[in-house]
């Protein structure tokens, strides 16, 4: 095994049983890795991948093992590492791993750079950091690298980005993009994880509260229905006038942020943006008001603003920094503005994350395939295999659908009929 750089490989048995415990949550997953056993699919493939270090990514760590991939594993955010999950891959497994909680930038990027000194022939990367330091710092190594696959939206907005530019030199499947993922993950599993982490960090009541959700694209539209269903007073903020209308329409209060900071008390942003919440935003705020991230990067927050304007700051609760301004006001930063869904708690339920990795295993598998018949670009994951984790999903519930007959087969497919 490769050098490895976490916590304390001794706190693997805890992993373990935690990976275990995710692990029934994930028939898909399980299926398909019971068939990479038999098949070896990845045999002789480096895979280099920057994402989550959870129990659910471990999981799927183990599913790329066993389909005969040379996996190695570093983290995409540095407050995300679960460091029993990264022990137990290390030291049951013989995963490389260099993820540690709580990171610096520093250590967070020399680990990215660990993770290319692999010299993959893949990459799977949560946010495009991997790819983009890639392509930026260590383009000796691209020459190697003959496709990858993307998890997230923010990391799909960036690669799309290169690929217009010109910039990206190997082909990528945006795994966001499968509707197995966007539909489920972004959705149920941000909108239940997000709140999970806010209440965890605050222990605060969210009924009778006024929440503003910043966006609505599929994460947002999870967050702000969770919140409704706990009793807060739920306002969206928009840029587009098509998901602000959709908001609108789906009975929430749509407002500009410079209008909704005067009665917000909690306020996440799930755009994808910088500068989301600024520091005129910060000016307009409530005492007392929360704010928090889970929308990837912690730039959504202008931090560096509300640290001009405090003439103080404390830790108040573990993930919760109180910035006290010059009028005396408060405000509380969750979890340093990154992902307070994986910052303060575990991020996604695992059985959102089946499918989510589902895809990415199957969709590394089609690259492994085809990938030299690809160009440059971004692609979304092929439609058989998204309906194909859909059809597996619904059989691993027990839900049983109907099938269409051969004569609803024929009408759906001619013209010749009429009223």
């Amino acid at each position: 095994m490769a050098e490895y750089d976490v916590k304390d490989v001794n706190l693997a048995e805890g992993g373990n049983l935690r990976m275990e415990w995710a692990e029934r949550e994930m028939p898909v997953l399980r299926l398909i890795q019971k068939r990479f056993e038999k098949e070896k699919p990845l045999k002789g493939v480096r895979v280099s991948a920057c994402l989550h270090v959870t129990t659910e990514t471990a999981n799927l760590m183990r599913t790329l093992q066993a389909g005969g991939a040379d996996v190695l594993l570093t983290a995409s955010n540095p407050l995300s590492t679960q460091d029993d999950v990264a022990a137990a891959l290390v030291s049951r497994y013989e995963i490389p791993v260099f993820a540690i909680k709580g990171e610096s930038n520093q250590i967070y990027y020399k680990h990215i750079h660990a993770a290319l000194d692999h010299k993959p022939h893949f990459t799977m990367d949560d946010g495009a950091d991997l790819v983009s330091t890639l392509h930026k710092d260590r383009r000796d190594l691209l020459e190697n690298v003959r496709g990858g696959t993307e998890e997230t939206t923010t990391g799909v907005i960036r690669l799309r980005a290169m690929a217009a530019d010109g910039a990206l030199n190997y082909p990528v499947i945006a795994v966001n993009d499968a509707m197995t993922k966007h539909f489920f993950d972004n959705r149920y599993g941000t909108g239940q994880s997000t709140l999970d982490g806010i209440i965890r960090a605050t222990n605060i009541l969210l009924s009778g509260k006024t929440f503003v959700v910043a966006g609505y694209g599929w994460c947002a539209r999870g967050l702000a229905m969770r919140a409704r269903g706990m009793g807060a007073n739920v306002i969206v903020t928009e840029v587009d006038p098509m998901p602000a209308l959709e908001a609108v329409m789906d009975g929430y209060r749509v407002m500009p942020m410079q209008d909704a900071v005067k009665y917000g008390d909690i306020f996440c942003t799930l755009t994808g943006d910088l500068n989301v919440i600024d520091k005129h935003h910060f000016e307009g705020m409530k005492d007392g008001a929360i704010v928090a991230n889970s929308g990837h990067f912690n730039v959504e927050i202008n931090i560096p603003a509300l640290k001009e304007m405090a003439v103080s700051k404390r830790l108040v609760r573990p993930f919760v920094e109180e910035y006290t301004l010059k009028d005396g006001r408060r405000i509380h930063i969750l979890g340093e503005g990154r992902l307070i869904n994986l910052a303060a708690a575990e991020g996604h339920p695992a059985s959102v994350m089946d499918m989510s990795f589902a895809n990415q295993a199957l969709s590394l598998e089609y690259m492994n395939k085809n990938a030299d018949k690809l160009e440059k670009k971004v692609y979304g994951v092929p439609e058989d295999i998204d309906r194909g984790i859909a059809k597996l999903k619904l059989e691993a519930m027990g839900v049983d659908i109907d099938v269409l007959t051969p004569e609803q087969e024929k009408y759906l497919h001619s013209w010749e009929h009429g009223t």
